[in-house]
């Protein structure tokens, strides 16, 4: 019996799975990346992972989801803030080197874009955009089964994409970045503005449920920005559709509601009947699943 290798390395934690034709999770590991202990320590921790995953079958091949910045086509991280001191790390040449197996590098928003796309909400359509919302705002475009990466493997960066170009600005992004407004985090800077007090985007959320009236225009605002990103993508790209997860997007008819409404006054008219947003499907294993599935890609 062979297996497909998934990994989901992030900033504090790596997971490391072995995934199934069907995308179902079989087996998985979870170990803290321990990046400031430099990328050779935590390379040589993923090899030993993946071996004990994969408990002497043969590897038909291993994909890796990591944060950005990154080079899917030279298999190359570059300079991650959350990964610090990881600068040129050519992740994809050392581990394949180790296992002689093909061995692929991407995005790991673009990885969940996969996996929801073959396995998840994204099923069944011809063109995927997914889109994350949590601490950031990340997305991903799969196209006929394939992520289209563009030439240096920045595409789908939602995020980025100016929106208020006298706005707020948040560590390295454009100055009114979608991020710093629809995030998690950009929802949390906004509650401590409000109240005083530091929390998060749950705590926006709940206030709202109790009808308090400076915590909805956080939302409105987040939502708002939103369906702007949203709408520009669907005019550039138009997919057949928009599937979004993240911690942000659990929070039910709070969110999805508006978000909906909103949209809609963005949109060519004649788009309006046509806007499909799904909710992901795959939670929490949308990465390790889509980076099994990046060999072949």
């Amino acid at each position: 019996m062979s297996v497909h290798i998934g990994v989901d390395l992030g900033g504090t934690n790596v997971r490391v799975a072995s995934v199934l034709e069907n995308g179902e999770v079989e087996e998985m590991m979870q170990e803290a990346t321990d990046a400031e202990q430099g990328s050779a320590y935590t390379i040589d921790k993923i090899i030993r992972m993946i071996e004990a995953v994969a408990d002497g079958r043969k590897i038909e091949g291993i994909g890796i989801g990591a944060p950005g910045p990154l080079d899917p086509h030279r298999g190359i991280i570059l300079d991650p803030p959350n990964l610090p001191g990881w600068d040129e790390v050519p992740i994809v040449d050392q581990i394949a080197k180790h296992f002689k197996v093909e061995t692929k590098l991407n995005n790991d928003a673009n990885a969940a874009a996969l996996a929801e796309a073959k396995f998840g909400s994204g099923k069944g359509y011809d063109s995927v955009f997914y889109i994350t919302v949590s601490t950031g705002v990340g997305g991903g475009l799969v196209i006929d089964g394939k992520v289209f990466n563009g030439a240096q493997g920045y595409a789908g960066e939602i995020g980025n994409m100016i929106l208020n170009p006298h706005g707020y600005q948040y560590s390295n992004l454009n100055k009114g970045a979608l991020e710093s407004y629809s995030s998690g985090t950009a929802m949390a800077e906004r509650f401590h503005e409000h109240f005083g007090q530091y929390g998060g985007a749950e705590d926006v959320f709940s206030l709202v449920s109790q009808g308090d009236e400076k915590a909805q225009r956080i939302v409105d605002e987040a939502v708002d920005y939103l369906a702007m990103g949203i709408a520009n993508v669907t005019h550039v790209i138009n997919p057949a559709v928009f599937v979004l997860g993240g911690g942000v997007m659990n929070a039910g008819d709070l969110i999805w509601v508006p978000l909906q409404d909103r949209l809609e006054d963005y949109l060519y008219p004649g788009l309006v009947p046509h806007i499909n947003l799904k909710q992901a499907a795959l939670s929490g294993e949308a990465g390790v699943i889509g980076a099994a599935l990046l060999p072949g890609q």
